[in-house]
């Protein structure tokens, strides 16, 4: 994280310091479901405060709103990340998956700070919710950097298309026309997404509506709450469902894997030609149910976690007490909204993007080799 400058003798800090830095945990969650790298979205941070503790005192005392500027800014660096990340990914070996992020507070057995309120690990700041599931996040893929951005913007955290213009450089009609066309594309995965409010977003939002004379806060608490219960339902559902795949899976009980998998079924795995697994999605059911007993048969020291991956139930594989899968579920549902097949597995195996999953399990407080021992054929 970086550090504010000393203020020289007889000077002050400028701008309440506290309050800029406390954006940080906000502008993470905005650049994380921006660029889905939990590492480029920490770079972009660590950019946008160094441009603002580059300003002179009176270049930031100048500065209405440091929480704006600070979300213009680091916008503007993600646009410009999205734009090369598309050619960087071109070059990718074999899938590109998001960045997959634990439950710091499920996880805790295996993080070093106990994944506390105060951590300032990116991970912890966070906040896991359907924005950040890996189906959501995926379809995001699918957006022009422009688009994502106006989409994200807005329909996820509710910026107005005036302030988003800034960012993209683009009129307010132009950024709506984006927003839609992001929609368009992402199809249903993109049509029921929620607003995400960290603390300090919902305090402002709720400080605008009130200067504006807007009623409905009340309405839209009650609906939240309504919203969480069937969330927490829902959830529960999920879990058993990928338990009954992990123990068949453990098993070894190829039938059963195949009842769980609809029959056209997708699995993505990412290993970023560091690790071994497959470069082209696995299609159909019975196919990634033979994978999955191949992978079985080749690791007897594969260990299955039951853990929460972008706020969904998953699973993580570690091998020697080191994680080396982490695995998130796209489920199918039932007509009465019961979880009870799955659709889509995103497998993410690069070691780049398991830091925040890499303290082991076995010894808390112990972080992993950053280059641990696989086994060999684990995911070939």
């Amino acid at each position: 994280m970086i550090s504010p400058p000393e203020p020289g003798p007889g000077q002050d800090a400028g701008p309440d310091l506290s309050a800029v830095l406390d954006e940080r945990r906000r502008l993470i969650n905005v650049a994380y479901r921006l660029l889905g790298s939990l590492a480029e979205a920490e770079d972009a941070v660590q950019e946008t405060y160094a441009r603002w503790f580059a300003l002179s005192r009176r270049q930031q005392e100048a500065i209405a709103s440091p929480g704006a500027w600070l979300t213009t800014v680091a916008g503007r660096i993600c646009l410009d990340v999205l734009g090369s990340a598309r050619v960087r990914r071109e070059r990718y070996v074999g899938s590109w998956l998001p960045e997959p992020l634990p439950d710091r507070d499920e996880w805790f057995g295996g993080r070093a700070d106990g994944g506390r309120a105060g951590s300032t690990d990116p991970a912890d700041q966070v906040t896991l919710d359907e924005s950040v599931n890996m189906a959501f996040l995926v379809v995001l893929e699918s957006m022009t950097p422009a688009e994502r951005v106006a989409f994200v913007l807005h329909d996820v955290f509710r910026y107005p298309f005036a302030e988003i213009a800034e960012i993209v450089g683009r009129t307010p009609a132009a950024c709506r026309q984006l927003a839609s066309s992001a929609r368009r594309r992402g199809g249903a995965g993109a049509a029921r997404v929620p607003a995400v409010r960290t603390a300090g977003q919902a305090a402002a939002r709720a400080g605008q509506a009130a200067r504006a004379g807007h009623g409905g806060q009340a309405g839209q608490a009650g609906q939240a709450g309504q919203a969480g219960h069937a969330g927490q339902a829902g959830h529960a559902g999920q879990a058993v469902l990928v338990r009954r795949f992990k123990e068949a899976w453990e098993a070894r009980d190829i039938e059963a894997l195949v009842g769980l998998l609809d029959p056209d079924a997708t699995m993505v795995a990412d290993g970023g030609g560091m690790v071994g697994t497959v470069l082209r999605p696995v299609q159909g059911g019975a196919d990634i149910a033979q994978y999955l007993i191949h992978i079985a048969d080749k690791a007897p020291g594969l260990r299955l976690l039951e853990r929460t991956v972008n706020g969904v139930p998953g699973l993580v594989a570690q091998y020697r007490g080191v994680t080396v899968t982490v695995a998130a579920f796209g489920l199918a549902a039932d007509r009465d909204g019961r979880a009870d097949r799955v659709e889509r597995i995103w497998a993410v195996r690069n070691p780049e993007k398991l830091g925040p999953w890499t303290w082991t399990e076995d010894e808390p407080g112990r972080r992993a080799s950053a280059s641990p021992v696989l086994p060999p054929t684990l995911g070939t």
